[in-house]
């Protein structure tokens, strides 16, 4: 089964499937799934390619749906010179297999696959859904891709009970993190207004970059929310500065601060809007401000009243049965699509590889991780329907 595993994160990198675009990822799995007998319903909207699998077609809305869901696409290679290897060829060396996309989420795709072709093989005749939702824009704007999926099944009124997204989770061992919640994030694009001049006579002009450093000082000292429990506390980081001057002799008009929030569920983005706003009226008298929320902070319900069928235990159990430790629960890291997921109701957890060189050179998973997650994947599934 390894090696079956292996074949398939191989032939998924190959495909070059920088976002947006699938590069024939999707065919792969959809080649697989159908075979299974698994209901295809192609989503594909403008460049993003989606799909939604089911299998037991005849059950739905009638016994639980479990959906592992994740993504085809991946983030540019970046300097390929920098790679070990080409980022689009993979290769296995000393039992780790190299190549953009193989911890996210191409080998999570792979292991989630062969549980479910596990599973049904053995147990042709469960009671039960399970289903796939897959996009290609997970890694960019998100504007096609979960969030149009999840929009048709609640026209359609599908139901999802539980959710498996494959996001790289674990740490160091397989496992050792789950998620069953993500933070929120807001783009911030503050432009600061002084007078253009001659660096010479710096007297005539108005530098808006003097006039932005204590402000920035003040935003980059500020608590914004506290932590708890679930969520690390609500972060700002500015991540770049830009002006439209090229020359070294001009003091520029205008400069533009883009700020990015993550925020998790002791504050919103209006109220930190309403905070961001305050501070820079103590420093700045001319300014413009444009927003994004890219997505709200989301809580999978932690306290589901029925025990046997909460998510989280049945992971924790599952995570147990096969690497025989607890894992830890804990809301860090970025956006995921968990955002729209969420409005169908259903229970989330976020499991999947190692997440230490995600969007880095040199991507890379030990094959035997590969393994483990396939183990804990056909294990949930055994655990939600079989028990």
């Amino acid at each position: 089964m390894l090696q079956k595993i292996i074949n398939l994160t191989k032939k998924l990198v190959k495909c070059p499937s920088i976002s947006p675009f699938d590069a024939g990822c999707q065919n792969i799995l959809i080649e697989i799934l159908k075979k299974l007998k698994f209901h295809i319903d192609l989503i594909n909207i403008k460049d993003t390619n989606n799909f939604w699998a089911i299998h037991n077609f005849k059950y739905k809305n009638i016994y639980n749906t479990l959906v592992f869901a994740g993504h085809t696409d991946v983030v540019p290679p970046g300097n390929i010179k920098k790679w070990q290897f080409d980022p689009f060829k993979p290769i296995i060396y000393k039992n780790i297999l190299y190549g953009r996309g193989v911890c996210d989420m191409k080998g999570a795709l792979a292991a989630m696959i062969f549980a479910a072709k596990k599973f049904i093989l053995n147990y042709p005749y469960y009671h039960g859904c399970l289903a796939f939702v897959i996009t290609s824009d997970e890694e960019s704007n998100a504007k096609n891709g979960t969030i149009k999926v999840i929009q048709k099944l609640l026209i359609n009124k599908e139901k999802i009970d539980f959710c498996i997204i494959g996001e790289p989770t674990s740490n160091k061992i397989i496992g050792d993190n789950i998620k069953n919640g993500r933070r929120g994030s807001l783009n911030v694009q503050l432009e600061i207004i002084g007078i253009q001049g001659h660096v010479a006579y710096h007297k005539l002009a108005k530098n808006p970059i003097h006039m932005v450093i204590p402000l920035l000082n003040e935003l980059i000292l500020k608590k914004w929310s506290k932590n708890n429990s679930l969520f690390p506390e609500t972060s700002m980081q500015i991540t770049k500065i830009k002006s439209n001057i090229e020359n070294d002799n001009i003091i520029p008009g205008n400069i533009i601060i883009y700020i990015n929030f993550r925020f998790n569920n002791e504050t919103n983005h209006q109220n930190i809007l309403k905070k961001l706003n305050n501070i820079i009226k103590k420093y700045i008298l001319n300014f413009k401000i444009k927003w994004e929320l890219s997505g709200n902070f989301f809580l999978s319900n932690q306290y589901y009243k029925n025990k046997k069928k909460n998510l989280i235990n049945i992971v924790k159990k599952s995570i147990y049965s096969i690497n025989n430790f607890n894992p830890t629960l804990i809301n860090n890291g970025g956006t995921s699509d968990g955002r729209f997921i969420i409005k169908t109701g259903a229970q989330i957890i976020e499991l999947g590889l190692n997440n230490s060189t995600i969007h880095k050179i040199n991507e890379h998973v030990h094959v035997n991780d590969l393994y483990i997650l396939y183990k804990i994947y056909y294990q949930i599934i055994k655990n939600i329907f079989l028990t």
